[in-house]
């Protein structure tokens, strides 16, 4: 018996994080569980910092520090943390930032429900 993925959700919207909380609760707490939130990308590093998670699911647009600097301050402090860009920018340029700072996935807020879940099992799955 493994121990669940401990997930900090990180969006600047509270209904993004609310219903990201639900998605996972659906997948049992056996898999992940919620460990913490953040509504930008200080408050995201710092978090970091302190709930030490397994995976950060983070938005890239957000306000005092956006994803993309957030990915890079957490890969440099805690490098054990997979990292999932959760966001509506799916563009090349988000794909290609998500590549050059090792970040696990990109998933787009316009995929389905199933699309997320099925990246977070990947990744438990992998540790």
């Amino acid at each position: 018996m493994h121990t669940p993925a401990r997930v900090l959700l990180v969006d600047d919207h509270p209904a993004a994080r609310r219903t990201v909380r639900a998605l996972l609760a659906d997948m049992g707490m056996s898999v992940a569980v919620v460990c913490g939130e953040a509504e930008n990308g200080k408050q995201a590093v710092e978090k970091v910092r302190s709930l030490e998670p397994d995976i950060v699911l983070l938005d890239i647009g957000m306000p005092e520090m956006n994803g993309v600097q957030a990915a890079y301050e957490i890969r440099r402090m805690a490098p054990y943390a997979k990292i999932i860009f959760f966001t509506v920018d799916d563009s090349p340029e988000a794909s290609t930032a998500a590549k050059l700072l090792g970040v696990s996935a990109l998933v787009s807020k316009s995929s389905p429900a199933r699309v997320l879940i099925s990246t977070i099992q990947n990744l438990v799955s992998s540790f």
